[in-house]
């Protein structure tokens, strides 16, 4: 599972702004609560709790838009009233995914992004259904300031484990595309 958290981390950095290409609004300073959830497969629920102020917000959202800018060859956006709707076509290493992402809500108090994702090409993942058709759900909603031993960044797994946006460039062996830094420079998982 210790593996597992930065792709996790990542996914729900790509998931939490899916129209980072356009000028979304930002989001409350402070506590967000973010349950990602997937029909269809034997995946529970991740429930993850994001402490951001303005900086790693936008860092947050940097992140994604570099993934999406480096990977993907179309995305249409469209903004009707306080929906947002992404259509895109991106490479994820031998697979093609097509997505539609529709974001309802505001950024103050709560949203949500409901994204239907097919697959073609490529081995499939462990988990994935045979199809290659995956829905997921991401409900987020403000919980009110970050506590007092959370720091901007900070991205708190349901199981207490904890890890910070600013670390995420540094994994050892990589780092998000797009972001800056010497790979492997160092910021690790934290355990809380």
């Amino acid at each position: 599972m210790r593996r597992r958290l930065p792709l996790i981390a990542l996914a729900l950095l790509a998931a939490a702004a899916p129209a980072a290409a356009i000028d979304l609004p930002a989001r409350k300073v402070g506590l967000w609560q973010l349950k990602m959830s997937f029909e269809g497969r034997n995946i529970p629920p991740q429930n993850i709790q994001q402490c951001i102020d303005a900086e790693t917000d936008k860092l947050m959202n940097s992140f994604a838009g570099n993934l999406r800018q480096d990977t993907c060859s179309k995305q249409d956006i469209q903004r009707v009233s306080n929906t947002i709707v992404v259509d895109s076509v991106c490479q994820i290493g031998q697979s093609a995914m097509t997505s539609h992402a529709v974001i309802t809500g505001d950024f103050d108090s709560a949203y949500t992004v409901k994204v239907t994702s097919r697959r073609s090409g490529g081995a499939p993942a462990p988990g994935m259904p045979a199809d290659g058709t995956t829905n997921m759900t991401l409900d987020a909603t403000w919980l009110g300031a970050c506590k007092a031993d959370q720091r901007p960044g900070d991205m708190i797994m349901a199981d207490g484990r904890k890890m910070n946006v600013r670390d995420l460039q540094n994994m050892p062996g990589g780092r998000p595309p797009g972001a800056t830094g010497a790979p492997g420079a160092g910021g690790s998982p934290q355990k809380k």
